[in-house]
């Protein structure tokens, strides 16, 4: 198995900061439609949980059966799902199977912390719709802070003695201080704003004033401040958990 190149995971990265942008905005064009995230807010027969939780519900039944949660890559935010109707595919493996699943933290943080900053406050009715696009959402954002055990096998796999040595002691900190790249992730944050920038603008007369369906700065102090952070924990578990196994080929 050739190695994981951390090359070749940010042009996977950079292509996911685009999914979660067009995910955003498709959100934020409706109001908050706080009825959504409310504990049977909304009575559905046989579900107990909110609105957007039961779309996930639905939607991961539906996915699980053409076997997207057999990729690694991949994390459902539920249980109990059911088995693929499709053959399996054997996938190489390329890092270690930790259990690490954070949907439950990202979900909460979504709901509760990110849709108040995103979408305009009220209640517009559209509540399929909302639910729908937040489903898109929590998706792009799951796979994109998963991601993380993929760096963390990459930077593993670039400074074997360094990581070593440093699981061995169990020092969260540094372990985090030496996955964190200032400059990388400065570079990311400049990115991420031009896209949300470019994105999000509505397109008027050339005299009008720049209107934006999203704030670019909301979208950048969402990665700067939540996504990367949590993603960096993810990396730092990861390795915890990995210790010094090498990974099949």
């Amino acid at each position: 198995m050739a190695p994981l190149q951390l090359d070749d995971l940010r042009e996977s990265l950079i292509r996911q900061e685009e999914t979660i942008i067009f995910a955003l905005i498709e959100r934020a064009q409706f109001k908050h439609n706080p009825t959504i995230y409310r504990d049977n807010a909304i009575e559905i027969q046989g579900f107990d949980g909110c609105f957007t939780r039961f779309l996930l519900w639905e939607t991961e039944r539906i996915h699980a059966r053409v076997r997207r949660y057999t990729s690694p890559d991949e994390h459902p935010f539920c249980d109990n799902l059911p088995p693929p109707i499709l053959p399996p595919v054997d996938c190489p493996q390329q890092i270690v199977d930790t259990d690490i699943n954070i949907n439950v933290e990202i979900f909460e943080h979504y709901c509760y912390r990110i849709i108040p900053e995103i979408c305009v406050a009220g209640d517009d009715g559209h509540y399929g719709s909302s639910a729908t696009a937040d489903v898109t959402v929590l998706q792009a954002l799951s796979k994109r802070i998963h991601y993380g055990k993929f760096v963390a096998e990459s930077k593993f796999q670039q400074s074997p003695s360094v990581y070593a040595r440093l699981i061995s002691t169990g020092d969260a900190t540094e372990i985090l201080a030496a996955l964190t790249h200032r400059e990388v992730e400065e570079r990311l944050y400049k990115r991420v704003e031009l896209k949300a920038a470019t994105y999000g603008r509505d397109i008027g007369e050339s005299d009008e004033p720049v209107k934006f369906k999203i704030a670019p700065d909301k979208i950048t102090d969402l990665y700067r401040q939540w996504i990367i952070p949590v993603t960096k924990q993810v990396e730092v578990d990861y390795l915890l958990r990995r210790g010094t196994n090498k990974v099949n080929t």
